[in-house]
């Protein structure tokens, strides 16, 4: 049996065999390092003829590109990171509404308590008018 001639689909590791039918699997190979960014050239500058004027410069193919290994990781750490800060920021911010209402509550009460101890007049179930000065005047004319 020729193990040798067995398709492999192009996502398997490639298997090799021994002259006494071993398998040894042999590993992917290593990925492409990932390339830095390179600006592009600048064009060269048009050439001037002092008879025929400007010509242009003469035309220089550009580089093939570098295959690059894509870098998923580092892509999915950084949007991990951005929607931690993105919840860490929102929490900053519910804490400081809670925080603002709280102490606004705790002001509209106060003035409320010291609005009803000024209006209520302490006099247990009568009306808020304070102290009435009452001058009675009696004169008996027909004795």
């Amino acid at each position: 049996m020729d193990h040798t001639a067995n398709p492999q689909p192009p996502f398997a590791a490639p298997v090799l065999y021994t002259q006494d039918g071993t398998p040894y699997y042999a590993t992917q190979p290593a990925p492409a390092p990932i390339a830095l960014y390179h600006p592009p050239t600048p064009l060269p500058a048009p050439i001037h003829h002092p008879a025929l004027g400007y010509l242009p410069a003469p035309h220089t193919p550009a580089p093939l590109p570098v295959p690059t290994r894509d870098p998923w990781p580092a892509r999915l750490l950084a949007g991990g990171i951005g929607v931690g800060a993105g919840g860490l920021g929102l929490g900053f911010l519910l804490q400081t509404l809670a925080a603002a209402t709280t102490g606004l509550g705790l002001l509209v009460g106060a003035l409320g308590v010291l609005y009803l101890l000024k209006n209520s007049g302490g006099g247990g179930g009568r009306s808020a008018q304070g102290a009435v000065n009452v001058s009675v005047n009696v004169t008996n004319r027909n004795r």
